[in-house]
């Protein structure tokens, strides 16, 4: 006999004032529960019924039974609701999301405020760091990634594309000049970004596939927005990410320069775990963010909006 399916028939037949009411309730038939009270009453060695012909009422045993029993079922039925909660029209939970400092502070954070705002049942754990994250150790269930894919770990979705811009302040070039070529600019004051990953400097990428590393550079960082602020103020050229130059090219705070020698986009992906079940409110997040970031750019048109298993 299954024990848990048991007690709940008892407690649903302890309910009512004879066994046909509890088996219509049940969608069983009376003998159904007149059997499983009978093996109860056999396990526990005392009768949990008072039975005649009027009915049935519940011994001074029994009603201690009903009374645990129904505390143990709720006990049950509150651990299983965790999970089903999330299923409701209301999602209530924590996501984690990693990704790069710039991009998060700039187009994550304020796209998915309405978002928030709309779900107050919502926490955003927003990790930002230039390191690759760990999804397993960091428990992180939603990452946003410029450039390739190739964990097989992760289901992805191209989302945008991701410029480099080579850029200028106005006051830097009255000062200095505009480079005009390669050879110009390896002789112009440029900015490093230290790849966090390796502790090296960023190499500057070029369409003509030889990257370049500035020989002497004006100004050195690992955050790319005080790179941001380095070019603004004018200490240096630097080859910024789209997210963080196009506001600044409209805005007219900052020049484009080398055109030229601008190199093909790269592919901005988010990902998430390969894990099932995906809960309700992961999967919104996920959608949200998406749809969010196609707008961070130029949208991708090959592949946006489904799905890869990688």
């Amino acid at each position: 006999m299954n024990r848990f399916e048991a007690l709940r028939i008892f407690c649903v037949a302890a309910e009512g004032s004879n066994f046909r009411e509890a088996a219509v309730r049940m969608g069983v038939s009376p003998q159904v529960i007149t059997r499983v009270v009978r093996e109860l009453e056999s396990e526990f060695g005392e009768p949990l019924f008072h039975r005649s012909t009027r009915g049935v009422r519940l011994t001074h045993f029994g009603e201690t039974v009903a009374a645990r029993g129904t505390a143990a079922i709720a006990g049950v039925d509150e651990v299983f609701s965790l999970g089903n909660r999330d299923m409701h029209d209301e999602p209530i939970g924590i996501v984690r999301i990693a990704a790069p400092t710039a991009l998060g502070r700039r187009v994550i954070i304020p796209g998915l405020a309405p978002l928030l705002a709309r779900h107050p049942g919502l926490l955003l754990d927003l990790r930002l760091s230039e390191v690759l994250a760990d999804v397993v150790d960091e428990q992180i269930d939603i990452g946003v990634r410029i450039g390739p894919m190739r964990d097989s770990r992760f289901v992805a979705r191209a989302v945008s594309t991701a410029s480099l811009q080579i850029v200028g302040s106005p006051e830097l070039i009255a000062r200095r000049g505009a480079p005009a070529n390669r050879e110009a600019l390896l002789q112009a004051p440029l900015t490093v970004l230290i790849d966090r990953n390796t502790g090296r400097p960023w190499p500057w990428i070029l369409n003509d596939d030889d990257p370049l590393v500035p020989p002497r550079p004006a100004f050195i960082t690992d955050d790319p927005e005080a790179e941001c602020e380095a070019v603004l103020s004018g200490i240096g050229f630097g080859q910024l990410p789209g997210h963080l130059s196009l506001p600044l090219l409209r805005e007219k705070r900052v020049v484009s320069l080398l055109g030229d020698l601008q190199p093909a986009a790269s592919i901005m992906y988010v990902y998430r775990p390969h894990r099932t079940p995906v809960p309700a409110r992961v999967r919104l997040m996920f959608d949200s963010l998406c749809e969010m970031l196609m707008g961070c750019e130029e949208p991708r048109t090959l592949g946006c909006g489904t799905d890869v298993a990688l």
